[in-house]
């Protein structure tokens, strides 16, 4: 795993994962992200916004061009932020690996 870094959280992890094939507007993520997780995750709009801005800022993510008449802002993983994605998705494997070695260990 790379460096050290804080946890992301559910939604960021969400938004970072639905950029992960390509580009994509907000409403999009919300969608994509609510199927991703089987209905577990709802980003709202407020959320979306405020950590697509947060996320800009980190250098993660970029906001891409569109056409004058489509209001939506379109989002693109920077190489930045796809390793920060694949290094929280080590984490997330090592945590569950901890935890299932524990929990079928006590099933057994």
């Amino acid at each position: 795993m790379g460096k050290s870094a804080e946890p992301l959280t559910e939604s960021y992890f969400y938004i970072l994962l639905c950029l992960y094939r390509g580009p994509n507007h907000g409403y999009g993520i919300m969608q994509q992200a609510l199927a991703l997780s089987e209905g577990h995750v709802h980003i709202g709009s407020g959320t979306m916004y405020g950590a697509t801005g947060s996320m800009m800022k980190k250098g993660w993510i970029e906001e891409l061009p569109t056409p004058d008449a489509d209001r939506r802002r379109l989002y693109r993983l920077t190489d930045a932020g796809r390793q920060v994605l694949l290094d929280e998705a080590d984490r997330l494997r090592h945590l569950a690996a901890a935890a299932d070695s524990i929990i079928e260990g006590e099933e057994t």
